[in-house]
């Protein structure tokens, strides 16, 4: 009879002292520039068009809409609410489509659709087309910003994550400012052709270009940038699993990471502050030119506080993204009335939430490991930003112009209280599973690992396992 076996085990730890290949200081700062210009520039300006093309009926509200189609307020606030039903019918099967196909293209072609769908809109000329081209440009734009968070996260290590958030978003809050400053331009021409026409073709034609642009350059996952030396390639891979202590791409659909996201309540603390989030979202995407409107400015001069709204966002985010990189661990909270004054808390009120928006849409990514579970958890995020969304257009009564106390107040209460409380939820719950964890780390001994089995070390990054899984896995705060 022969000796009987050792029984082995395998250890799951991050091998985190142990020595691989790495590009020399001076060439991964290259690697560094190369992927800020090849990815951030790219998702920038896609998130940019995203937003110009988001707002196409608010800018189109003062560009002679409602003359042309003969909608009245009540329906241009269902048009508002019927983007979001097409959004949230396309989050799930979107997400299913990203995660099966390759990513990169599917990405192109949902860009050139949304370019083809946003030229229609230059032919729904009453209230049913309106709905169809709006439900359709809301379904085609659902999965843009998950896919750019997702791209951003296969790059891009943690800490970088967190920086980045907010220089993506500038990018969003110029879109108030080109926006503006299309209108104003196309308020002065002569064509016989209705302003909210052309202003349809501009922005179609740009969505158009830049799905010519993504079509080329628009990456599946670092393995596959060709802009990347395989040096490059595997340093970049690298360096974000290290961070993320998960995957980079997985295109197996893992049932059990579902269930678990479901289940695990960070999940829904985040799904819900999207809704309460989102509740003001139609303050600057749907009203603000109406209300400015409303306080007896022309039609140029809205455009005009169109563009002032956003360079003021810019402003805003610019602020953000300092304090961010200065104070990492900072908690995400939000900002919350002569003509003048209601201007000005209008702008206020309608160019700071958003900030919160960027911080806590990278948290719930950051916040999970294991692919599926950060591909569940997204579409829950976006489905709360997507009810949140329906109901906002909703709280704008007409009757109640031009004041409108009963929305400004609900505002208040849900975005501007709630959203705040319920991010420091989350953040009690994430300190209290680090303490937990750092606790239990420092329980472990060698004795444990040493009592008749072999031990074998695995990387635990290429496991794929969840945060709750990997007790090794540390909470972003």
């Amino acid at each position: 009879m022969g000796q009987p076996e050792t029984p082995t085990r395998v250890i799951i730890t991050a091998q985190r002292d142990r020595p691989v290949r790495t590009l020399q200081e001076k060439y991964a700062d290259r690697v560094q520039k190369k992927l800020y210009f090849h990815i951030m520039f790219l998702v920038c300006c896609i998130s940019l068009m995203l937003f110009i093309d988001k707002a196409t009926l608010g800018a189109s509200s003062i560009l002679g809409l409602f003359e042309e189609t003969g909608i009245s307020l009540q329906e241009y606030n269902n048009l508002n609410m019927f983007f979001y039903v097409g959004y949230i019918a396309a989050l799930w099967p979107g997400h299913y489509l990203l995660q099966r196909l390759p990513f990169g293209k599917t990405v192109n072609t949902i860009i050139f659709t949304w370019a083809v769908v946003i030229f229609l809109h230059c032919v729904a000329t009453s209230y049913g087309p309106l709905i169809v081209v709006r439900m359709a440009l809301g379904a085609v734009e659902a999965v843009i910003i998950p896919a750019i968070e997702m791209t951003i996260g296969m790059f891009f290590n943690r800490e970088e994550q967190a920086f980045l958030q907010p220089v993506l978003w500038i990018s969003t809050s110029v879109a108030p400012v080109a926006t503006g400053f299309i209108s104003y331009g196309l308020l002065w021409s002569s064509s016989p052709v209705k302003p909210s026409k052309l202003f349809m073709v501009t922005t179609g034609s740009l969505t158009f270009a830049l799905s010519i642009w993504s079509w080329f350059c628009y990456p599946n996952n670092p393995a596959e940038a060709s802009f990347l030396t395989l040096e490059e390639k595997v340093h970049v891979i690298k360096r974000v699993q290290k961070s993320s202590q998960s995957s980079i791409e997985q295109k197996q659909f893992k049932k059990a990471q579902f269930i678990e996201t479901l289940k695990d309540p960070v999940s829904w603390l985040f799904t819900l502050q999207a809704f309460t989030l989102m509740y003001s979202n139609n303050l600057t995407y749907g009203q603000q030119n109406l209300l400015t409107r409303s306080l007896g400015i022309s039609v140029l001069g809205s455009t005009l506080v169109k563009a002032a709204s956003g360079g003021f966002g810019v402003l805003v985010y610019i602020t953000a993204t300092i304090l961010i990189k200065t104070f990492p661990a900072m908690p995400p909270t939000t900002a919350s009335s002569g003509k003048l004054a209601l201007l000005a808390c209008m702008i206020l009120a309608g160019s700071t939430y958003g900030v919160t928006y960027i911080v806590a849409l990278g948290w719930t990514s950051s916040s999970a490991a294991g692919y599926t579970k950060k591909l569940t958890r997204n579409v829950m995020f976006m489905v709360g930003y997507c009810v949140g969304n329906l109901v906002s257009p909703q709280i704008w009564v007409p009757s109640a112009k031009p004041r409108y106390y009963g929305a400004w107040i609900s505002m208040v209460v849900v975005s501007w209280t709630g959203t705040p409380l319920i991010l420091l939820v989350i953040r009690f719950i994430l300190i209290k599973r680090n303490s937990e964890r750092r606790a239990l780390a420092g329980e472990k001994s060698d004795e444990e690992l040493d009592r008749g089995f072999v031990t074998k070390r695995v990387a635990i990054e290429m496991l794929d396992l969840t945060d709750l899984e990997n007790k090794e896995f540390i909470y972003p705060l």
